[in-house]
C-alpha cells in the first residue's frame, strides 16, 4: 500500500532541492529522516516536514506501520517562476527569476 504527500510552491530552486531528494531516494524512512537531520543544506527542512506528512498519512489513513515504511519516490518539479527586475547602469533593467518547485513523496510499506 502507498501514502501520498506533497508540497507545493516551496521556494527554492528545483535544482538545490534535488540536491537534497537524491540523497533519501529508495531509502527507509528511519534512514531517511537521519540523514535530513544531518544535512547542512536549507531543503532538508521543508522535505523533513514533507517526509513527516507523508509517515502520518501512512499510519493514520492507511493503517501502515511506520517502521516498515521505505520511500518508493520521490520527484521534484518546476513551479512558475516569479520574474523580477532589478535596475542597471544606463538605464538598463537585469531581469531576476525567482524559481520555486513542487515536491511529492510517496511511501510504501512493499519492499
Amino acid at each position: 500500500m502507498e501514502a501520498k504527500a506533497k508540497l507545493s510552491k516551496l521556494r527554492m530552486s528545483p535544482r538545490k532541492v534535488r540536491l537534497v531528494t537524491d540523497l533519501i531516494r529508495n531509502q527507509t524512512v528511519v534512514r531517511a529522516i537521519t540523514i535530513l537531520a544531518h544535512e547542512p543544506k536549507k531543503a532538508a527542512k521543508p522535505i523533513s516536514t514533507l517526509l513527516n506528512s507523508a509517515i502520518a498519512n501512512a499510519t493514520n489513513n492507511h493503517g501502515m506501520e511506520a517502521d516498515k515504511l521505505r520511500i518508493k519516490t520521490i520527484y521534484v518539479n518546476e513551479d512558475p517562476t516569479l520574474k523580477r527586475y532589478r535596475p542597471r547602469a544606463h538605464g538598463r533593467a537585469f531581469q531576476i527569476l525567482k524559481r520555486s518547485s513542487n515536491v511529492t513523496i510517496i511511501v510504501s510499506d512493499e519492499k
